[in-house]
């Protein structure tokens, strides 16, 4: 059963995403003192008293936006009208009631809503009385809330499960997998995330930077329910142009740990650049399962075979040798439903549990081999026993004779020998040397 949905409106720079993150509990929205900062749907699954709703952030109603993005968000507050049970409309009580709240008013009594109107910057009580100007907009009197003192919080969220009250008080399913989606700008991130969402979940534009926060979209296959991460496009460090594009990246490095799968999404009209490499190391470092997805590829195809584009990828991504490579054409919603499949793929194989009996078999096997040469003592790299701790990523501990004949090359080539043996070959291993215990 769909949760009930809370739709946090109003005009630019009067809070949303500080109350956002206030009711969440955690910075999810970028809060920043420029309007416009928000411009996609940010959800969030609350609880409060055993009752479960999904709050959405908006963007600011009646933006001027350089990037001429106004109409794509104001669609995008629309939509998040039409989903809702409740909308927190939300004033700024320092700038007093202006015509812009009053447009804000006369779209949600339109729509036949149960609105609860907010005063926010209360940040002492002796400001309360200014509220009262409010009560013209035709919502009742307005609570007063500080977001960044957390004044009157509590009060708003009883509020909330007040008019939420005849509604489910079902526990969300739990998610099967965090599925995100990172790479530069315009490499086609947001058109890839509602390809898979099957709905206009976040705004596409040709203008670089659309996306600035990392924006969870949950979707449901089989009856399973999956999260993607759309995040900011990335740029060089020497690029970065302000505190915004700053907390982007910081998101977008950040939904790359919690996600259970990463796709790298790579703009096939484009050479690779050190983003993608940069953006690959992270992915590599963090022990990530990675599917390279080279999108736009029906743009480049004519210039370059699939055989010759796998070639260069293994050559300029080193450390993501075991990470599968799709082509797509977002757009044209080509290969989506097959690069999902193949995701749900690594998934399993990132989960997967040997028993120690058969990676003991495995380890075996391999030593036989006589593999890994000789140090100067005349020592050879013994391996005693392995077990494996861990999961997403696989974590394996081998305990051996001496650690330090345990060196990075060899110990690549003790992974790619467990994949072959294991079949895990596609996702990463994360191997800790340990001395043997003794008695």
């Amino acid at each position: 059963m769909a949760l009930p949905v809370v739709a946090i409106v109003g005009r630019p720079n009067v809070g949303k995403s500080s109350l956002f993150n206030a009711i969440a509990g955690e910075m999810i929205s970028i809060v920043e003192p420029t309007a416009g900062v928000t411009r996609d749907r940010i959800s969030a699954i609350i609880e409060r008293n055993e009752r479960f709703f999904e709050l959405i952030d908006t963007g600011g109603y009646g933006i001027v936006d350089s990037d001429q993005l106004k109409e794509h968000i104001e669609n995008q507050i629309q939509l998040a009208i039409n989903s809702a049970d409740v909308v927190v409309f939300v004033v700024d009580i320092r700038d007093g009631l202006v015509p812009l709240d009053e447009q804000v008013a006369r779209m949600l009594r339109k729509n036949d809503l149960n609105v609860i109107l907010v005063a926010n910057k209360a940040d002492e009580a002796p400001m309360f009385p200014r509220a009262a100007e409010f009560a013209k907009l035709g919502f009742g009197n307005a609570l007063c809330v500080s977001a960044t003192n957390n004044l009157n919080k509590q009060l708003l969220v009883e509020k909330i499960n007040e008019f939420l009250k005849d509604k489910s008080t079902e526990r969300p399913d739990n998610i099967e997998m965090h599925l995100a989606i990172v790479g530069k700008r315009n490499a086609g991130k947001s058109t890839l995330t509602n390809a898979i969402a099957g709905q206009e979940r976040v705004i596409v534009s040709e203008m670089p930077g659309t996306t600035r926060d990392a924006v969870d979209v949950r979707f449901e296959r089989d009856g399973k329910t999956f999260v993607v991460i759309d995040t900011a496009g990335v740029r060089k460090k020497s690029s970065i142009a302000d505190s915004i594009e700053f907390y982007s990246y910081v998101r977008a490095t950040k939904s790359i740990s919690r996600a259970d799968v990463v796709m790298l999404l790579i703009d096939a009209t484009e050479p690779l650049s050190q983003v993608d490499k940069r953006l690959a190391s992270f992915i590599a470092e963090e022990y990530k399962a990675c599917i390279l997805v080279v999108n736009k590829w029906d743009l480049a195809k004519d210039s370059a075979s699939t055989e010759d584009y796998v070639k260069y990828l293994g050559k300029m991504f080193p450390q993501l040798t075991y990470a599968p490579i799709a082509f797509t054409t977002a757009t044209e919603n080509r290969n989506v439903q097959a690069v999902l499949d193949l995701a749900n793929e690594l998934f399993k194989q990132a989960i997967t549990k040997i028993s120690t009996p058969k990676l003991n078999k495995a380890i075996e096997l391999i030593t036989q081999e006589r593999l890994g040469g000789r140090s100067k003592a005349g020592s050879l790299p013994k391996i005693y026993y392995a077990t494996q701790v861990a999961i997403k990523p696989i974590t394996l501990i081998l305990f051996v004779n001496r650690i330090d004949l345990f060196d990075e090359n060899f110990r690549r080539y003790l992974i790619n020998k467990l994949r072959d043996h294991l079949g895990f070959a596609e996702v990463p291993i994360r191997l800790l040397v340990r001395p043997r215990r003794r008695e």
